[in-house]
């Protein structure tokens, strides 16, 4: 009897292959930001990151020395160097070829028959020897050769520190943060109010107030948006206050948050043992004590749920940014910034792979700090009703 409850069916194996499979595929593109924001900037433009750590090849065309540095050999004369000389090229040569066509015609080390008398040998350090069994003609140019050369992996944290000092990310960082942080705490604490008075405290028009709050979760984003920036800036001309502040962004991204945030909330709280709320209030407490006493520490799992999709869905935000910060370069958040960055640098995967990773870096920290409550509190908000 212990064999079969340990042996795993198929129908569990097939589950449990298809979430660590969702799981890698998921992690695949995080860790190819990752490993390409450490590369140099040279291999990244040769070679994709999965070859980071094996090292990559390029093609490289030099020029070797000309007549002038023959020297006579016996009958033969020959013209000697390295092809590194003088340059910043690293690494290896693999092979080497007389045309752009065929950079790996010979391997390196092998000896190229050239004609005409002459012969070449490129070996792997870079030197080589060019020979011929007469003298170089004077007027005769030097000879260009095409080399693949191997470098070894090469990481670097310049990508990092151009970012965040000299790209202006790292204002843009602490912009996001200054946004997404009240706009996912005030949302919450609102929430948490109106669900637990629309799941148990009894006054007229409860059910109409819940159908609306279901009615708004299905409304666009972008049909409101255009009606409350007039409202917001009529407000703000009516009273004197700047139309471009924190404080407006955070009103948005709460008027968007809060139904979905009252439905999961609400869904949630009315769940729980009725006999909890009864007995506190046989003993005298007050709706505001149940609340903060025996409501909230309860409701965690489902606060946390919330708090990462409003984070995420904040810290991820470009539109309500845009309209309610605008392109202010004091003001600007992270998204907006890597936006104009892309147009910019779009050719510097170096810069925007670094950006990137730092752009999703806090959302993971969240993420992997709260994903235990998520389920717990989706599942208890979706199935649980009063």
């Amino acid at each position: 009897m212990l064999g079969n409850l340990g042996r795993i069916g198929p129908a569990r194996l097939f589950v449990h292959f298809a979430v660590l499979l969702i799981v890698v595929i998921w992690l695949i593109p995080t860790l190819g930001i990752f490993v390409t924001a450490l590369r140099d900037k040279d291999q990244i433009a040769v070679s994709g990151w999965w070859t980071a750590f094996a090292g990559s090849s390029r093609t490289v065309a030099v020029r070797l020395a000309g007549p002038d540095k023959a020297t006579q050999d016996g009958a033969n004369y020959v013209i000697a160097g390295n092809v590194f000389e003088g340059s910043n090229n690293g690494g290896r040569i693999r092979a080497f070829g007389l045309r752009v066509q065929e950079p790996a015609a010979y391997q390196a080390g092998s000896q190229a028959d050239l004609g005409e008398g002459q012969s070449l040998t490129i070996n792997a350090d870079g030197t080589y020897r060019l020979q011929k069994n007469g003298a170089f003609a004077p007027d005769e140019r030097a000879r260009r050769v095409y080399l693949t050369v191997a470098t070894p992996p090469e990481f670097t944290k310049d990508n990092y520190r151009t970012v965040l000092t000299g790209e202006g990310i790292g204002q843009s960082f602490i912009n996001s943060l200054t946004v997404t942080i009240p706009a996912t705490i005030i949302p919450i604490l609102i929430a948490a109010f109106a669900a637990y008075a629309l799941a148990w405290m009894d006054f007229r028009g409860r059910a109409v107030l819940i159908a609306v709050v279901v009615g708004l979760i299905v409304v666009p984003l972008q049909m409101s948006l255009i009606p409350l920036l007039r409202i917001y800036n009529d407000i703000g001309q009516a009273f004197g206050v700047p139309s471009k502040t924190y404080p407006g962004i955070w009103m948005a991204h709460t008027a968007f948050g809060l139904p979905l945030a009252i439905y999961l909330l609400r869904n949630y709280i009315a769940g729980l043992p009725k006999e909890i709320i009864e007995s506190a209030r046989v003993d005298g407490a007050s709706d505001f004590d149940i609340f903060v006493k025996i409501i909230l520490p309860l409701s965690f799992p489902a606060l946390a749920s919330f708090a990462i999709f409003q984070f995420l869905w904040v810290w991820n935000d470009l539109l309500i940014a845009m309209v309610f910060l605008g392109t202010d370069k004091d003001h600007l958040v992270l998204t907006a910034a890597l936006n104009a960055l892309l147009g910019s640098r779009g050719g510097n995967w170096e810069i925007l792979t670094a950006s990137a990773f730092v752009t999703i870096l806090i959302p993971l920290l969240v993420f992997f700090g709260l994903q235990r409550y998520l389920v717990r509190g989706l599942l208890a908000g979706s199935v649980k009703g009063g």
